[in-house]
């Protein structure tokens, strides 16, 4: 038996659809006319007009008709007709800045899950040498390998290389990759991730870092000194070497624990972005911001964000900010 006056644990059925017909019932398009544009398997994809078009990923001709092999939304590019899934697990490009699990040491390179079609690998000639130490590395540094990363340790990386048969390599030859510690991993759908040009986001009045991988993965902690003094570095131009050794000093000494306060904000921020992954939407520092700022300012308890009064207040801002824009 539980123990008297300990608190209940607040369980969510899990509803198929729910979410969608919670953003249905919000935008009032019950009635609304379901586009040809999204197919399922075995849908039969309209080419009236387009003669001499080419097949390309996720359709099939059968029977002198183009169907669909996979579930999605049809694209077409001039001649070329394909079909983009919904949910696809995540393509490496070079300068992707991802997060990932590691799954094992295998000779000089530790094995990466970034959660694609195979394992990424991470050479030891690829790592950042504490204080930013440019040398060749040695049968002593192989054997302490595992004073870098462990197996099933967090760490940040960038994509190196993609090579032809799909396989990925990557570095951490800065200070402001490597290791995550005292933080939340959030997982989000790979497409619903929007790329941009600085994936490590640093917001110093709430005191938290966000690292957005392309890979799908987010990663959210409290913001501590040596994180803040690599991503000065990183920022920086010519005092970028005085830095980097500032970072590893910082990273040498033992982060202090971080205040409730800022715990409390790193789980709100964690289901803010769980709350855009639920709606479908696009997650980015933007958005990511909006819908923390309307739970604070809507006074939502942490575990309130996840109700579905929290979410029909997001999908009507949403709604209020693109109506916006398009009168614009």
């Amino acid at each position: 038996m539980a123990a008297a006056g300990a608190s209940a644990v607040k369980v969510r059925a899990l509803v198929p659809g729910a979410d969608v017909a919670l953003i249905e019932r919000v935008l009032n398009v019950h009635d609304a006319p379901s586009s040809t544009t999204f197919v399922c398997v075995g849908d039969e994809i309209s080419t009236e007009g387009q003669e001499g078009f080419l097949r390309g990923h996720g359709t099939q001709v059968v029977d002198g008709k183009l169907v669909a092999t996979v579930c999605g939304v049809v694209e077409r590019v001039n001649k070329l007709i394909y079909v983009k899934t919904l949910n696809s697990r995540y393509n490496a490009e070079q300068g992707d800045v991802v997060v990932g699990r590691v799954a094992d040491l295998a000779g000089k390179a530790w094995r990466v899950d970034l959660k694609s079609r195979q394992e990424a690998k991470l050479l030891l000639s690829a790592v950042h040498l504490p204080g930013g130490i440019q040398r060749r590395r040695n049968a002593e540094d192989e054997l302490n390998m595992r004073a870098f990363f462990r197996e099933g340790e967090l760490i940040s990386a960038e994509v190196q290389s993609v090579h032809a048969d799909g396989s990925v390599a990557l570095h951490t030859r800065s200070a402001k990759y490597g290791k995550l510690v005292c933080g939340q991993l959030v997982e989000v759908p790979p497409n619903l991730i929007k790329r941009q040009k600085q994936h490590f986001h640093t917001l110093e009045a709430l005191g938290v870092e966000l690292i957005i991988g392309c890979n799908g993965l987010v990663w959210v902690a409290p913001l501590r000194p040596d994180r803040l003094a690599a991503a000065n570095a990183a920022a920086g131009g010519g005092g970028a070497a005085a830095d980097e050794d500032e970072a590893a000093a910082a990273a040498a000494a033992a982060p202090p624990p971080p205040s409730r306060t800022q715990l409390e904000v790193v789980c709100r921020m964690a289901n803010a972005i769980r709350v855009l992954t639920r709606l479908y939407m696009p997650v980015y520092p933007a958005s990511i911001m909006a819908t923390y700022e309307a739970a604070v300012e809507g006074e939502a308890a942490l575990a309130d964000m996840l109700e579905p009064a929290f979410l029909e207040a997001v999908v009507a801002q949403e709604a209020q900010r693109r109506s916006s824009a398009m009168q614009e």
